[in-house]
């Protein structure tokens, strides 16, 4: 019987399908994409430096590789080192009768089916679209009794989202380089996350706190315990005094009044399970309660899929199968009793515009409840954990409570206490609660009279709205209605990398330069950051793929009012265009040429350069100095009260808007007007002020001993070889300390990676020596290495960690050890691994010996 081929993107992926299919298959992987527009590494990049007599737009379109003006037409390619798979997928295609493409069941899994027959090519007839949501034996054999054929409305609806971000990103580059800053790009969903958050950093800059006060009164009832209620209301008006003097005199009128009992009120409620996983819920509760961020949880996430333990990740419905419904009703009855089980299943509304109709995120046996595997560290099973405990709890009966809340009237003062006790726990069994619940009730009945036992007044500031976290911004995402369950994690991660926001303790800051990008955009582009325009054209997308719109008049539509506002936009400001990002000149003299020196922002961040810069190239002077905004000093700060509203107080005497603070060196600040360029406005003050010392700190290079120097980059924080034969960087960390050098990466040819084609390379990070695949960041499988695999290898160690192979390679038990590092110490030390767990086994090297340590 002729053989069928079998294509997935995943080579995980391909091997646990190939576990569950015949003989008469052959599974093979195409790692992900083979084909796409042009990029700078095709071979079309020496044909577009060739037109020499092609016009502007003709060269940007050869570069693009979409045509808008000629009915969207489009050039692909080969991408490069996919040579070889193409070839051996075509071989393999031409000696088989069938070509199942078993690609994700996403539109892009689809658009992957797509361009996978183009490039094989043949008769159309050979090939089958195969979709399953999990990678077990039950869903491969159903989905293979289920085949179907490409769905090319779906293909459209990505191709057409993939043109409208190519053509924004390559069409709007050029000119935010020439009226801003080089280094620049704007992406259609991005350039909308990035306002989110700048909008929110405006909000918080210009917020001035407002004094209020609370006061909490202790009672008892002869000789019960205290009870500590809350003053709510005052002549039946909400009680919210503004100062120390009101709360004195609230004070002394409530220490003359009689406490009584006016209302007791119990009410029995019930609330019901959280729904089971989609994408975006699953990335919140994964930082909330495991502190992954995005990225890390989808790429967990990820891995689970291809190895079988849970469906598919990319998902925003709420729907769950017959067969899973019935397995998790019959775990639960049998492990936690009818009590727990719903006479009926718990259905959950889907979202409004729910892209297709898979499953949510769940378990793909729900009677595996720990993952034990070797394969899969302890954060993936963490997340198994999160997973498998959402959806087990969302087919349980509802927590029952019992709510009192107690009103005492104290003259013309009203107190309030509200607590509760859980009556039956119902799903809090599987998944604890977040709120506190009280296990006592309170023993008062009305018309009782309480005791004063002391007033507590607190005073309080109101504080600006909070600022977003990756679990927040994606719930704003989708709240909005921005982008769908496989952008999310991209987008978090590209905003993070063009520079325009940071994160610092699990927050997002607006850089400098994500804020000025916010405001241009905002003023020509005024459609293309909109909110409503963004989400509109989400639905217009979802439209496409369900074959209700044509997706060239979805493309149509959209570059027709792009092109308009980006040919206003590349005016001259004067007559409509977008505004220059001006230098503002300083009374700072350059310390090299004696020029004055402005203030200039760069993806970089905000420093001084020179004005000399703008002469003649031979006459140039390049000297800049770094600016340090002071919330990156660690300054000690006064934290009273007091000092907290002086925070405020520093506006620009020019436009009213808050100043931003930044140390030039350890004896002068400025301090500059948060709406600049576009104000002038900046301050400068003198004094001593406690820095870190690596602002003015000289260091030697450890490869050509010459002086490095301190600077700031898109990345962060660094110092730098002054010799530009050398280059050398060392990292300045993120408490001030300065990193230790770093051995260049060796190759490893001979340990070959799992995950893909590649092989590994040693490299020292932050946190230690580590294997990563020598195709980073394409693929990007790491490990830590065996101490066997240094040991065979180790006339290839530098001197500094050749130690390392002399450790013990097995434990007492005969487990394989590996490499770790200690964060704390900041030292390697060995451990060993028994079922993909770490054991109470470990060695450290002390005294140029290792010593066996058991916990």
């Amino acid at each position: 019987m002729q053989k069928s081929l079998v294509i997935v993107e995943s080579p995980v992926k391909a091997k646990t399908i190939n576990q569950y299919l015949g003989d008469e298959y052959i599974v093979k992987s195409s790692i992900g994409h083979v084909r796409d527009l042009p990029t700078s590494n095709l071979n079309n990049k020496q044909k577009i430096q060739n037109s020499k007599h092609s016009s502007k737009k003709n060269i940007l379109i050869e570069k693009i590789g979409i045509n808008p003006y000629q009915d969207w037409k489009a050039q692909y390619y080969i991408l490069p080192g996919k040579e070889k798979i193409v070839t051996e997928l075509k071989n393999i295609a031409n000696q088989v009768d069938y070509i199942y493409l078993a690609t994700d069941l996403d539109r892009e899994g689809e658009a992957i089916a797509w361009h996978l027959k183009e490039v094989i090519g043949g008769h159309p007839s050979k090939f089958r679209r195969v979709v399953f949501n999990e990678i077990t034996q039950h869903s491969i054999e159903k989905a293979f009794n289920n085949v179907g054929y490409l769905n090319m409305n779906r293909v459209y609806a990505q191709q057409a989202r993939r043109f409208m971000d190519r053509i924004v990103g390559y069409m709007i580059s050029p000119l935010l380089w020439a009226k801003i800053s080089r280094g620049l790009s704007a992406g259609r969903v991005q350039s909308v996350a990035v306002r989110i958050i700048a909008d929110r950093e405006k909000i918080i800059k210009n917020f001035i706190p407002e004094e209020y006060w609370q006061l909490s009164v202790s009672l008892f009832l002869k000789e019960k315990e205290n009870i500590t209620m809350n003053v709510t209301h005052f002549q039946n008006e909400t009680f919210r005094p503004v100062s120390k003097k009101e709360v004195d005199q609230a004070i002394k009128k409530i220490k003359k009044s009689l406490f009584t009992v006016k209302n007791r009120e119990d009410k029995i409620f019930y609330k019901i399970a959280p729904a089971p996983f989609i994408t975006s819920t699953l990335q919140q509760s994964s930082s909330l309660f495991l502190g992954f961020s995005v990225k890390k949880t989808m790429f967990l996430a990820q891995k689970l899929y291809e190895k079988g333990y849970i469906t598919y990740m990319r998902t925003d419905s709420y729907y769950l199968s017959e067969y899973a419904i019935e397995t998790v009703r019959l775990y639960i009855k049998n492990y936690y009793g009818k009590s727990y089980l719903p006479k009926q299943p718990n259905l959950y509304s889907n979202q409004k515009y729910s892209q297709e109709a898979h499953e949510a995120i769940r378990p793909c046996n729900v009677q595996i409840k720990l993952i034990k595997s070797e394969h899969l560290n302890s954060d993936a099973q963490k997340l198994y954990s999160l997973i498998w405990n959402r959806f087990v709890s969302s087919q349980m009966t509802p927590v029952k409570y019992q709510s009192i809340t107690i009103i005492v009237i104290a003259d013309q003062f009203k107190l309030q206490k509200k607590e509760r006790i859980v009556i039956f726990k119902g799903w809090t069994i599987v998944l604890k609660e977040e709120n506190n619940i009280c296990s006592e009730f309170l023993i008062l009945d009305i018309g009782n009279l309480l005791l004063l036992n002391k007033i507590t007044p607190i005073q309080k500031f109101t504080k600006p709205p909070p600022r977003f976290t990756e679990a927040s911004l994606v719930r704003e995402l989708e709240k909005k209605g921005i982008g769908r369950p496989s952008t999310y994690a991209s987008i978090t991660s590209k905003i993070q990398d063009r520079g325009y926001v940071k994160i610092k303790k699990n927050k997002f800051y607006a850089e400098k330069m994500g804020e000025i990008l916010t405001i241009r955009l905002k003023k020509s582009f005024s459609e293309l950051i909109d909110y409503n325009f963004t989400a509109n054209m989400e639905k217009k997308l979802d439209q496409v793929a369900q074959n209700k719109i044509k997706w060239k008049t979805v493309l149509n539509s959209f570059f027709c009012n792009f092109s308009r506002q980006l040919e206003k936009a590349k005016k001259p400001p004067e007559e409509g265009g977008m505004e220059l990002n001006l230098i503002v000149m300083t009374s700072i003299n350059c310390p090299v040429c004696f020029k004055k020196m402005g203030i200039k922002t760069a993806v970089t961040g905000v420093f001084l350069s020179c004005s000399g810069y703008v002469s003649e190239p031979k006459k140039r002077c390049k000297k800049t100095i770094n600016l340090i905004s002071l919330n990156e000093c660690n300054l000690k700060q006064n934290n009273s009260k007091k000092d907290e509203f002086k925070k405020f107080i520093n506006r620009c005497r020019k436009c009213n808007m808050i100043m931003d603070s930044y140390l030039i060196n350890p004896k002068l600040k400025i301090h500059i007007c948060s709406n600049n360029p576009n104000c002038i406005g900046y301050t400068l003050e003198k004094g001593v002020f406690n820095s870190p010392t690596y602002l003015y700190e000289t260091i030697k290079c450890d490869k050509c001993n010459d002086n490095m120097i301190f600077k700031i980059g898109r990345f962060g924080k660094f110092f730098i070889c002054i010799n530009e034969l050398c280059k050398n960087t060392r990292k300045v960390l993120s408490n001030g300390e300065i990193a230790e050098p770093q051995f260049q990466p060796i190759p490893f040819p001979q340990l070959l990676c799992k995950e893909s084609n590649a092989w590994f390379v040693l490299r020292e990070g932050v946190t230690g020596i580590f294997f990563a695949a020598n195709t980073f960041p394409k693929s990007r499988e790491t490990r830590s290495p065996l101490v066997e695999e240094l040991a065979q290898f180790q006339n290839l160690l530098p001197e500094k960690i050749r130690y390392l192979a002399s450790g013990p390679q097995i434990d007492d038990e005969g487990n394989k050890t590996i490499v770790c590092f200690n964060r704390k110490t900041k030292e390697h030390y060995i451990s060993s691994k028994k079922e993909g767990k770490f054991t109470s086994w470990s060695a450290i090297f002390i005294n140029k010996k290792w010593s066996i340590i058991k916990k």
